[in-house]
């Protein structure tokens, strides 16, 4: 990877280069996505994309120090580059490349106190992510609200069937209740949960998928004795 140095340290300056490296992704994603498309083939080795804080990006294998300087970002994206719908891939490097953003900026704010962290975040969450600019999604502002900790509730929802996963989890069948649902989205495309649509669970990350996104079937989830998401089959890339 060709270094771009920042070492940021105020809260303004960390600020700064989360927006420039989102910047450069966000180009990346949209405005110069047939060429990152094309430099993300499935036949070279794991490659990943990189964000920098002159607002540039960059598609190349991952740092060879270890640990690296910086928290690495998604390794193998170009794996599952031709396993899925355009858009879906490119809405699952995007939320990729969300989680390496913020652990950039909290790797550099580690020194920061906890008002700071908290400005911090504030100010990144009123920038629209990478998943939402690609996906089209609209960024909304919550006003927060006196039972706001109530939206936490389904959190939980599938951890009491963790302990059995023998067979691949299927939406219509392992949690019957569509209420239990609401809130699910799909690790892929961001969808919403819909009881006349066709999901899987990921037995390893325990994220949900509509079947369409994943190329799954429910024919062909019955086969599956442990389904695994196509990011938690590329992670085995990284232990081999």
């Amino acid at each position: 990877m060709s270094s771009v140095s920042s070492n940021p340290k105020t809260v303004e300056e960390i600020f700064k280069d989360y927006s420039s490296r989102r910047s450069g992704i966000v180009r990346a994603l949209t405005h110069d996505v047939d060429e990152f498309y094309n430099l993300c083939d499935p036949e070279k080795e794991n490659l990943c994309l990189y964000g920098h804080p002159n607002e540039t990006w960059e598609v190349n294998l991952p740092a060879e120090e270890v640990p690296p300087e910086l928290p690495e970002p998604a390794l193998g994206i170009n794996f599952a580059r031709d396993g899925m719908n355009r858009r879906d891939w490119l809405s699952l490097v995007a939320v990729h490349s969300d989680c390496w953003l913020l652990s950039v900026a909290f790797f550099f704010g580690t020194r920061l106190n906890q008002n700071e962290r908290k400005r911090l975040f504030s100010m990144i969450n009123e920038l629209p992510t990478a998943f939402e600019i690609v996906a089209e999604r609209k960024h909304v502002k919550e006003k927060p609200t006196a039972d706001s900790g109530s939206k936490s509730r389904g959190s939980t929802k599938k951890s009491s069937d963790s302990q059995a996963k023998s067979t691949p989890k299927l939406a219509d069948e392992s949690y019957p209740e569509e209420e239990e649902h609401g809130e699910t989205l799909c690790g892929s495309c961001g969808g919403n949960y819909s009881a006349d649509e066709f999901w899987i669970g990921c037995d390893i990350c325990e994220r949900w998928f509509h079947g369409k996104c994943v190329k799954i079937t429910p024919a062909k989830a019955e086969s599956i004795k442990q389904y695994k998401c196509p990011s938690c089959s590329l992670k085995r890339s990284r232990v081999q």
